[in-house]
């Protein structure tokens, strides 16, 4: 590795870096003050690019007018400010009390309303940005090209930086935003508007999203997959930094840039037999190292814990929780007896799509264990699905009996959860959720990577069950018996003294500790217990679409089982059925009915949390629990 090689990849990653602040930087603020996991930020970067494409053509940004590109992205800027603005009038406003979940839910309900718009209005080609005049050509560094563009980027993110500490330091504007960053009790006891603050800071963070979308055009073209893509990053600099702490946020994305701008300048190092190509660390390299200072700054590099009241939503959906009885099991009856007379319709895709909705409402329903019973906020339980569905389908294609391959997947599931789950126990919060979302991305990158093993981008094909359930509706049998004895197992285990201790930890961990109980043993047997049942769905899964990629580990993949397991109800008995079923099904009737499948399943996300904040189970449960007046 070079001097020159060095610098123009440092000035690169710092390049980086700097688009990376201006996207972090509005969801830092978003988050610190809001507390709203807004999934839906990377959204408003996307639609910054797209405006910044059409605005550009209008003002003569692709006939070579510097002055026109920049009118452009500000346009976009203002643009998406004050689209987050509507949206958090209209959408999220009514949702702050309610628990962070259900605001992701909402949030993610967003980016899916927005990609088809997207998609609507500027179809599914890349939209190639302009090049910005006088700023189009390269200045050497060493003997080696470095682009312009890269160099007022450079410019850009500390001048941002520089405003927001004035902003948030100098003005009273700013002491309000600090105020209720650090304790919204206290700030809301001070006779301040939060309402009008939280729509305010909420339309400053969108237009840093979308002058950061418009910015990244002229070095990446917009495209579909910019809101996903970005997304986790995001998240990472804004834990990484410290929830609230703009300054926090520019330290931890030049972490990052330098970080990945070192590991391509490293290339492929050999140690002996032992071949290390760091290039392709940079799919996962940022992960590594949140989860790293996380481990040492529980609150991130620059962050402090926060002050939140606890909402009314969660105590009234925990007091909810109720032994199953003589109802319930009749009700688990007759829909079991239903399930097993579908295949007497005679309709081979609705048996697909039954075991479909089986395999989810297992994997929906190990995640309500350690979410709901547990309190263990995960963003990354696609990591034991994944896994479970790998271990299968690796032993099948090693031709391994069916039984042992099938009982390998919980094994390999749970076995990665108790290594996991020593470390992730000791946070909560955004910042458990942050890292259960390192631990997947890093398998994932695994997954991609390691050709020889998993097959890469590809995955691993032929894996089919054995011939006694290769028929369609033996294999469908099959699965509905795995999973009516899995989510009888996970109803049973709630209401035991372990799901009971499991829940006196959420609730209060300080009490349950008091009384005897091993907080941290009885959580990571929940992870563990949680993981198994999970690998079991991935396994089911695999056999079932006959092989197994990389998605599976992904973050859609998690935020889909968040999705159903809210939509379901959190703590409904028979949420994850309902929540799998929903969405499903849902998803599926769209999806043949229009390429704009997305957007109504995003419109039905948003309108059942409005009218059923407490899950469709949940919102059965309260209607048979109030009291009826005589």
């Amino acid at each position: 590795m070079s001097l020159a090689s060095l610098a123009v990849q440092l000035l690169n990653g710092l390049a980086s870096a700097s688009s990376l602040f201006l996207i972090s930087a509005g969801l830092t603020l978003i988050f610190g003050v809001t507390r709203i996991v807004n999934f839906a930020h990377g959204s408003f970067f996307m639609l910054g690019a797209y405006v910044a494409y059409s605005a550009g053509t209008m003002f003569g940004a692709y006939a070579g007018s510097a002055s026109g590109f920049f009118a452009a992205a500000l346009v976009a800027a203002v643009g998406i400010g004050v689209l987050g603005a509507l949206i958090e009038v209209l959408v999220l406003k009514r949702l702050y009390p309610a628990p962070e979940l259900l605001q992701l839910t909402a949030t993610f309900g967003i980016v899916l309303i927005v990609r088809d718009v997207a998609l609507a209005l500027w179809g599914p080609e890349d939209r190639l940005g302009p090049r910005v005049a006088g700023l189009s050509g390269v200045v050497e560094v060493f003997g080696r090209a470095v682009p312009q563009y890269d160099l007022f980027l450079l410019v850009v993110g500390p001048l941002v930086l520089v405003l927001l500490t004035l902003l948030i330091e100098r003005t009273r504007f700013g002491i309000v935003v600090r105020a209720a960053a650090e304790n919204r009790v206290l700030t809301a006891a001070l006779g301040i508007d939060e309402r009008t603050l939280f729509t305010v800071v909420f339309a400053l963070g969108s237009f840093l999203a979308g002058l950061a979308g418009a910015l990244t055009l002229p070095r990446e073209p917009a495209n579909l997959g910019m809101d996903l893509g970005v997304i986790a990053d995001a998240f990472v600099v804004t834990v990484l930094g410290g929830l609230g702490s703009v300054p926090g946020a520019f330290v931890a994305a030049v972490i990052i840039g330098v970080t990945k701008a070192l590991c391509i300048a490293a290339g492929t190092v050999s140690v002996g037999p032992i071949t290390i190509a760091f290039p392709k660390l940079t799919l996962v390299i940022e992960f590594v190292v949140m989860a790293l200072v996380l481990l040492v700054r529980p609150t991130g590099l620059l962050g402090r814990p926060a002050i939140v009241a606890a909402t009314t939503q969660v105590a009234a959906e925990r007091a909810l929780v109720e032994r199953p009885g003589s109802r319930s099991a009749l009700v688990a009856t007759v829909l079991f007896v239903l399930a097993l007379l579908l295949p007497l319709a005679g309709d081979a895709y609705l048996l697909v799509l039954a075991t479909d909705v089986l395999v989810a409402a297992l994997f929906t329903a190990s995640l309500q264990l350690i979410v709901a019973r547990g309190g263990l906020i995960s963003f990354g339980h696609a990591a034991y699905f994944g896994l479970g569905a790998y271990a299968a389908a690796l032993a099948t294609t090693h031709a391994w009996p069916f039984p042992l391959a099938f009982l390998l997947a919980p094994l390999v599931a749970a076995l990665a959860a108790l290594a996991f789950a020593g470390l992730a126990v000791r946070m909560s919060g955004i910042y458990l959720a942050m890292l259960t979302l390192a631990f997947a991305q890093i398998l994932w990158s695994v997954a991609v990577q390691w050709d020889a093993l998993t097959g890469g981008s590809n995955g691993l094909i032929g894996v089919w069950p054995p011939d006694w359930l290769a028929q369609r509706t033996h294999y469908y049998l099959f699965v509905l018996a795995v999973v009516a004895v899995a989510l009888a197992a996970l109803a049973i285990v709630a209401f035991t003294p372990f799901g009971y201790a499991l829940r006196g930890a959420r609730d209060s961990a300080l009490r349950a500790a008091s009384s005897g109980i091993d907080v941290r043993a009885r959580r990571i047997e929940g992870l563990a217990i949680a993981a198994a049942f999970a690998g079991v769905a991935g396994a089911l899964f695999a056999y079932s679409k006959g092989g197994v990629a990389p998605d599976a580990l992904s973050i859609p993949r998690s935020v889909d089982v968040l999705v159903m397991m809210l939509l379901g109800g959190q703590n409904a008995l028979f949420g994850p059925l309902l929540g799998a079923t929903a969405f499903t099904w849902l998803a599926d009737l769209l999806a043949r009915v229009t390429e704009y499948w997305r957007a109504c399943v995003g419109v039905a996300i948003l309108l059942i949390v409005s009218v059923f904040p407490n899950g469709i189970g949940g919102t059965f449960r309260l209607t048979r629990l109030r009291p009826t007046s005589r």
